[in-house]
């Protein structure tokens, strides 16, 4: 059973150490090799720059999602009970969700070493507070009211309402909600302060 809870909260885990943290540093250090400014002065607009930059993330965060997937069934047996729209939902909110966070991480940050520093103040709490280590149920009160804050937590409890109970996205709509939310909120922070440094 232990296996079952850990296995697919690995998913949520490794996700946000990847994306958030590739992702504020790969930007940081395009600023401090100077090519950003350089990408700027194209016709490209800056929207389009940095959907650029962030795509392939994206496509890097997909493809550890399948080898997670795959791996738990092979190696231990996860049951897989469906829940497939919600999941490939919350996997493809979060994915963004990271990514915007870790873009908003980038224009705060002056060097890499910032962006990484900054990156763990958000991915301490995610591991600590969201469920994956310690049950959520069983934490004081003040550590739930901060792990709800978490977008990680939303995003275990529909990884495993959906691959253990079969959860469908109705069932599991307000952490999906939470989870789009989260996208909204970093996205138009992120925005924000890349118009703000543009400036």
């Amino acid at each position: 059973m232990t296996a079952y809870n850990i296995v697919p909260g690995l998913l949520g885990v490794i996700l946000s150490m990847t994306l958030v943290m590739m992702t504020a540093l790969g930007v940081t250090r395009e600023y401090e090799r100077g090519t950003m400014e350089s990408l700027l002065a194209t016709p490209a607009r800056p929207i389009e720059v940095m959907i650029g930059k962030l795509t392939p993330y994206v496509a890097v965060g997909v493809i550890q999602t399948v080898v997670i997937l795959v791996l738990a069934r092979a190696l231990f047996a996860v049951p897989m009970a469906g829940g497939w729209l919600a999941l490939s939902l919350g996997v493809l909110l979060f994915i963004i969700g990271s990514l915007a966070l870790g873009f908003l991480i980038s224009t705060v940050a002056r060097t890499q070493l910032q962006a990484m520093q900054m990156s763990f103040f958000y991915i301490m709490p995610s591991i600590l507070l969201s469920g994956f280590m310690f049950p959520f149920r069983g934490m004081p009160q003040w550590a739930q009211a901060l792990g709800g804050v978490i977008p990680v937590t939303h995003f275990l409890r529909v990884v495993r309402g959906a691959l253990l109970k079969g959860l469908d996205a109705a069932e599991l709509w307000p952490s999906l909600f939470a989870l789009g939310l989260f996208v909204v909120a970093i996205s138009g922070l992120a925005m924000a302060r890349y118009r703000t440094t543009l400036d």
